[in-house]
């Protein structure tokens, strides 16, 4: 299945079984980000802090999982190191970039898997493969030890089966993590997309049903910055790119497919990047207000259905970006029984204890997909 670049077995035989993305230093191991340039790098000196975390909590760590190269893409797709396969729709992307560690928790080999989230990253893998995924708020897990995509919007966050495992894979993270006596939110804004992300009008249709057999009462919002938003992401993620690992493409071992997309982040200058900071500030001010009206925002986690594996295969992370900008942790869990049927939830900075209590009632509602494992 092109899950795994690395299977490791290390850490107490009992312990929770955790995939690593090969973004994340474990030491010991050269971190290769799924790139052909980075495949002969030496071990990693030290472990990254969320994975000295883990160690501590008692993971075992079973191995270091593929991914969209550079973490830089939505489809998950890697045809150097092998596609990953999505487990549950064979023929459709495991969505990117953390697509390996996806595909490991759908596959029952691994309770828990850390990715990283820069724009999608871990919402859209966990609902195109029928799991959770929980995008932090940004900063509060160290990225120390990260191959750094976008530092600006930059996260690390777990991807389980459900809400309980994503409740594991943050007491890896933080220590003392619980959701114990957090209440779920009790204002719930239902999110509109902006007219120009159009979405799969199942996929609203799922998202309304599940809160709707939860019994949250929501709210209809809106905001009117999404503009703001994505324009402000393109321009800072492709200027951090560039810095990050612009250097790499003299190698001219980056793949084709990546190559393309970095190649012209060279031409952001820094006057675009410093004007786009100023509208990102913007839109998070926008973000936060609505957030001291409702506690949780609701939307799809995805606007479209994943797409068929092939070398034009392209996902919109429209309904994800925008949170990264914001800072905001957010959440997707699956609600239905299609491809990429999934709720995305929001709250404000700090907010995830919030989220899965929350996302917990959903989950007891509606259930989760069926396990495609036994064990």
């Amino acid at each position: 299945m092109n899950e795994w670049i690395l299977r490791l077995d290390e850490g107490p035989a009992d312990g929770p079984r955790l995939a690593v993305k090969d973004a994340i230093d474990v030491a010991g191991y050269p971190t290769t980000v799924g790139s052909p340039a980075l495949r002969d790098r030496a071990p990693a000196a030290a472990d990254a802090p969320c994975i000295a975390t883990a160690r501590a909590f008692g993971a075992r760590i079973v191995g270091k999982t593929n991914l969209h190269e550079l973490c830089f893409g939505t489809t998950g797709l890697n045809p150097a190191f092998g596609h990953p396969a999505n487990p549950r729709w064979p023929d459709l992307v495991p969505g990117g970039s953390s697509s390996g560690s996806a595909v490991a928790v759908a596959l029952g080999e691994a309770d828990v898997a850390f990715g990283t989230d820069t724009g999608c990253s871990v919402r859209m893998p966990a609902a195109c493969c029928g799991i959770a995924g929980l995008k932090t708020t940004h900063g509060r897990i160290s990225i120390d030890g990260v191959w750094p995509l976008a530092p600006s919007f930059d996260t690390i966050g777990p991807l389980a089966r459900d809400v309980a495992g994503l409740v594991l894979g943050m007491q890896m993270l933080v220590p003392g993590f619980s959701i114990e006596g957090i209440r779920p939110a009790t204002t719930v804004g239902r999110l509109a997309a902006p007219p120009g992300v159009p979405v799969d009008p199942t996929f609203d249709a799922a998202v309304d049903r599940a809160l709707a057999a939860a019994g949250f009462a929501s709210e209809p919002v809106a905001l009117a910055g999404w503009d703001r938003a994505a324009s402000s992401f393109a321009v800072m993620i492709d200027f951090e790119a560039w810095q990050s690992s612009g250097r790499l493409l003299a190698t001219g071992l980056v793949q084709d497919y990546v190559a393309r997309r970095l190649g012209p982040c060279e031409q952001v200058t820094t006057e675009a990047y410093t004007n786009a900071r100023r509208t990102a500030t913007t839109w998070t001010a926008e973000v936060l207000a609505l957030l001291q009206r409702c506690e949780v925002l609701a939307l799809p986690t995805l606007s479209h259905a994943p797409v068929p594996v092939g070398d034009k295969a392209v996902m919109g992370n429209g309904l994800n970006l925008p949170f990264n900008v914001a800072g905001t942790p957010a959440i997707s869990i699956p609600v239905g029984p299609n491809p990429g049927e999934s709720l995305q939830l929001i709250a404000a900075p700090g907010g995830e204890e919030l989220l899965l209590a929350t996302a917990a009632v959903v989950e007891r509602a509606v259930g989760t997909l069926p396990r495609l494992y036994t064990g």
